[in-house]
Parts: structure tokens; C-alpha cells; sequence
């Protein structure tokens, strides 16, 4: 078998589409979202941590009457901060990540052939 390295710049070449089929794309992805994902994703992950499960936890408990200690938007504050502030960082680096990725991709490589 023999393989076609094509830079990925979106041209289309002649006659070399038939010798990659063979091959997935050399393309490096190293972004953990997508526009699609990362709301839920985001959310998952920040309701992993035990912290977030319990202010999750009050936050619920204290939309009943019985049990109400605070007024109830007062106990959403602290989990929204702490929610946006994770989720702002994480799109942050996600993005960077993005921006680096699409930097090597659309390098010049050079294939050496024996």
C-alpha cells in the first residue's frame, strides 16, 4: 500500500483522492467541546466535583418552604459564580486550544520517501 500526504488547506488534488482513501485525515484535535457539546459537557463536568453537588444540593433543598433558611435566589448566587467561573475558564482554554490546533494543522510539513 502506499499513501498520499496532502496538506490540509482545502485544496482538491487530481487523481490522489483514490491513493488516501486508505488513510484518515493528519489533522491534530486536542479541544475537548464543540459548540454543540460544551454546555452539557460543562455542566457534567463542573457536577463531578463534590463542592458544586452540594451547593446544587442546598439550592434545591431550600425551594422548600419547610425547609427555606435563606431567600431562594440568595442560595443559586455562590453555585452560578462558581458555575460561570469554571465554565468561562474552561471555554477559554478550549479555545486557545482550538487556535494552536488550527496553527500546526495548516503548517508546512515536508514527507521524505525512501
Amino acid at each position: 500500500k502506499w499513501r498520499i500526504v496532502l496538506p490540509d488547506n482545502g485544496r482538491q488534488w487530481k487523481g490522489c483522492k483514490q491513493g488516501s482513501t486508505f488513510h484518515s485525515r493528519n489533522g491534530i484535535q486536542t479541544t475537548k467541546y464543540t459548540w454543540f457539546t460544551f454546555l452539557p459537557q460543562s455542566l457534567l463536568g463542573q457536577f463531578h466535583r463534590l463542592g458544586n453537588v452540594y451547593f446544587l444540593f442546598l439550592v434545591v433543598l431550600n425551594w422548600f418552604p419547610q425547609v427555606e433558611v435563606f431567600h431562594r435566589e440568595m442560595t443559586m448566587v455562590p453555585l452560578v459564580v462558581v458555575l460561570l467561573a469554571s465554565m468561562t475558564k474552561d471555554a477559554i482554554e478550549d479555545y486557545r486550544k482550538y487556535q494552536y490546533d488550527k496553527t500546526i494543522n495548516f503548517t508546512k510539513t515536508r514527507v521524505y520517501d525512501k
